[in-house]
């Protein structure tokens, strides 16, 4: 699978602009400035593909990109305090739109910065991927920026916080250094290649 010949095919901001889903779909979630952008980029091993918005909750659009026999969508980050509850509501019935529509989904990448825990925003967001009975794991983004001590913390706190999921797989990664780049490239080709895929 060639992540570097990813590009961008097109961007919804209503639920009836989505196109029709003719590829598997890999698909990203997070919270606002949660370097959602950052890590598709890093992952595509492209500066620019995704953009990356100095205004945290700018970006309110699901973009798609084409990457080879499969699609890459961005979903819009949520959890911004400062956007308007108007716009709040048209991101979730864009969500909630993409979600209830019939499509050939085969993993969720939820992304969560290791630093803190989980906020309300994302656990309701596991919740919904868990209830849905969607194909997902966590990104555990910004894990650079612990040391060794501070990640061993986290992971063990990460266990309570995420208890009452069980089996849920977790990859610690970073947009600066790479880590955990390539074992997020290889669970997302074998989800494409194979939609009967579970991670151990």
């Amino acid at each position: 699978m060639r992540f570097d010949q990813a590009a961008f095919e097109s961007a919804a901001g209503k639920a009836e602009q989505l196109p029709a889903s003719t590829l598997p779909e890999i698909v990203f979630s997070g919270r606002s400035n949660v370097g959602k952008s950052s890590l598709i980029n890093k992952l595509v091993n492209r500066k620019s593909l995704a953009r990356v918005s100095a205004t945290p909750g700018k970006t309110g659009t699901i973009n798609f990109y084409q990457l080879g026999g499969a699609r890459l969508v961005d979903l819009p980050g949520y959890g911004y305090a400062k956007v308007s509850f108007s716009e709040k509501k048209r991101w979730a019935e864009l969500v909630e739109g993409y979600f209830h529509q019939p499509r050939d989904i085969r993993l969720v990448v939820q992304i969560v910065d290791m630093r803190h825990p989980p906020t309300r925003d994302d656990m309701q967001m596991i919740s919904f991927l868990c209830e849905n009975e969607l194909p997902f794991l966590v990104a555990l983004t910004k894990c650079d920026k612990l040391n060794k001590s501070e990640r061993e913390k986290r992971r063990q706190s990460l266990n309570q916080e995420l208890g009452d999921y069980e089996g849920i797989v977790t990859v610690e990664c970073s947009s600066v250094n790479g880590e955990g780049l390539k074992e997020l490239q290889e669970m997302i080709a074998s989800c494409v290649e194979d939609e009967e895929t579970e991670f151990e």
